[in-house]
């Protein structure tokens, strides 16, 4: 067993699995601790590294591509300290991160693993169900529905129209970009076929508009890698029939974004400008 314990969390190697259990300390990121411990395989691994530095150095694992539905979600977009496959090393634990991470290397050596891009999950996400509070609402996902309750600063169409339910089938996918104190984040749910996705955040009833707290509205990237893992992986092959484009007779599709588009404008979701523009948008789609 090759194990390190830190202030900012503990990893923990068997020779197939890394255990990776966060810090208790108020420094360690909320969303980190959020999440909770981490097994992961060592077929899910492609690399670790320490990096030393004056006063404290950092022990990093890469995963493979597509492996990990929460580094899937958030595309890279996790600050460093929310990072779970980062661990701050103090000066005087260097000693033994570099024993970890050489540890690691000569299994990896040894087992000649596979080091292109996943074809499953090899990490199982965040556990459900989930509930998470942002600025823009509750979010809520409990393995088959996503549901989410508007707060009282939400817009006001979002706040009349109700609870959002989303059902796991109607999903195609989910976009994560973190508020970053300078500009807003979005966890927005993208539906299949639906003319929602070309709304701003603020107005999209499908989307959180993350404005408020970065580190407590961080936590719906949990949320979006807990739906991610149960969307297809990647790697499935998509239907040819839903990746061709559409023709000018899908005449009840058009017809079905345009009728939604008039019900926001009618909502006042849309000012006159934004429902032309999106209009055009819509009907160049079907050109």
């Amino acid at each position: 067993m090759a194990e390190i314990i830190q202030r900012d969390g503990t990893w923990a190697f068997d020779g197939t699995t890394i255990r990776i259990t966060p810090g208790l300390h108020r420094s360690v990121a909320l969303l980190r601790q959020t999440y909770g411990e981490i097994s992961v395989p060592l077929t899910a691994v492609s690399g670790v590294a320490y990096e030393p530095e004056r006063r404290r150095g950092r022990l990093r694992l890469t995963l493979r591509e597509a492996a990990d539905p929460l580094l899937q979600a958030t595309g890279g977009r996790l600050p460093d300290a929310a990072d779970p496959y980062r661990l701050a090393v103090d000066a005087d634990g260097s000693g033994v991160a570099e024993y970890v991470a050489e540890e690691i290397r000569r299994a990896l050596l040894l087992e000649q693993l596979p080091e292109g891009p996943a074809d499953t999950y090899l990490v199982p996400g965040p556990a459900v169900p989930l509930s998470v509070r942002s600025s823009d609402g509750m979010v809520s996902f409990d393995g088959s529905r996503v549901r989410i309750d508007w707060s009282d600063t939400s817009d006001r169409v979002k706040r009349a129209t109700g609870p959002r339910v989303i059902a796991l089938g109607d999903l195609d996918g989910v976009d994560w970009v973190p508020n970053s104190g300078y500009e807003d984040g979005v966890l927005r749910f993208v539906l299949k076929d639906s003319a929602y996705a070309k709304l701003p955040p603020e107005k999209d009833p499908y989307a959180l508009d993350l404005w408020g707290n970065a580190r407590k509205d961080l936590l719906t990237a949990l949320v979006a890698a807990a739906v991610t893992a149960r969307l297809p992986h990647p790697s499935t092959p998509r239907d040819p029939a839903a990746l061709a484009p559409p023709h000018r007779t899908d005449h009840d599709t058009l017809l079905r974004r345009l009728r939604e588009l008039g019900d926001l404008r009618r909502q006042g979701v849309l000012t006159e400008d934004e429902f032309a523009t999106t209009k055009r948008v819509v009907l160049r789609d079907f050109r």
